[in-house]
């Protein structure tokens, strides 16, 4: 008889934010896999939990996926865990999970903490529509381009950002969304934790002059404009604009190729038509 792939979140911070549920799963399993076996020991540890560990990471590519559901499919059942929160959530976990699902494996989840519920709940904004959207692209061009295919979203917004670009994607922002209220929530359930809330701008001013440090979750209001608001886009005014605004001809093309919704060859025709009209001024 084949075994089960458990999915068991694990606390985000505080170690004591673990569910009585999830320390008997890992106890009871055969196998633990764990996106950083170093952290999840820790866990262990604290816990008394002696179960073996593997590890399980974006560096361990279908060939180790394959290998825990075939063990799964042997009669063993594997605990997935995550660094921290919920496995599956802007990880690997993914993979192994939607390999399990093709497989046929029986699914358990062990629900628990999660740093995007935390941060929508504390920052005061709407919550009864969100979107997540991971981490925003790392160069400044698809940064742009990403909050720019946002900025008419209504929905409350949540992302995840490392420290070391935080200023960069508040400054991206602020260039597509205008000023709207965000909060940002910092170290979520540890000795240090923070929430910051204000606008965009302050945010910036605010973590300039005390560099963020430690994981951070963001929570950005969402659009207030309606279709009404919104007048017909001319596409040669918006190349214009985005390659002011600094993006190559090529980022240029393509957001506007979908935002607008029009065939990639048509954009890149306009394109080359205003690059001759710039050299016939």
């Amino acid at each position: 008889m084949a075994g089960k792939l458990y999915i068991v979140a694990t606390p985000i911070g505080n170690l004591e934010d673990i569910t009585l549920r999830a320390i008997r799963v890992l106890k009871e399993a055969d196998l633990i896999a764990a996106e950083d076996t170093r952290v999840t020991r820790k866990l262990l540890s604290r816990y008394d939990i002696h179960t073996p560990v593997t590890p399980y990471h974006q560096h361990s590519k279908g060939g180790k996926s394959r290998q825990i559901a075939e063990r799964i499919e042997s009669g063993e059942n594997v605990a997935l865990v995550s660094d921290a929160g919920t496995p599956g959530i802007s990880d690997p976990g993914h993979e192994l999970i939607a390999n399990a699902i093709e497989r046929g494996i029986d699914i358990v989840f062990a629900p628990g903490a999660n740093a995007i519920i935390m941060a929508l709940v504390v920052s005061g904004l709407p919550t009864n529509h969100f979107a997540f959207d991971g981490f925003p692209p790392r160069k400044e061009s698809e940064r742009r381009s990403f909050f720019h295919s946002l900025r008419r979203e209504s929905r409350t917004l949540a992302f995840y950002e490392s420290p070391l670009r935080l200023l960069a994607t508040l400054k991206s922002m602020q260039a597509e969304f205008g000023d709207r209220r965000i909060a940002v929530l910092r170290e979520a359930t540890k000795l240090f934790e923070e929430v910051f809330r204000g606008t965009i701008s302050e945010a910036i001013e605010r973590f300039t002059a005390r560099k963020p440090r430690g994981e951070l979750t963001i929570v950005v209001e969402g659009s207030s404009e309606t279709a009404a608001d919104e007048t017909e886009t001319d596409p040669k005014d918006m190349l214009r604009s985005l390659i002011s605004e600094g993006l190559s001809e090529r980022d240029a093309v393509k957001q506007v190729a979908a935002e607008l919704k029009m065939p990639h060859r048509q954009v890149y025709a306009l394109m080359l038509r205003l690059k001759e009209e710039a050299r016939d001024d």
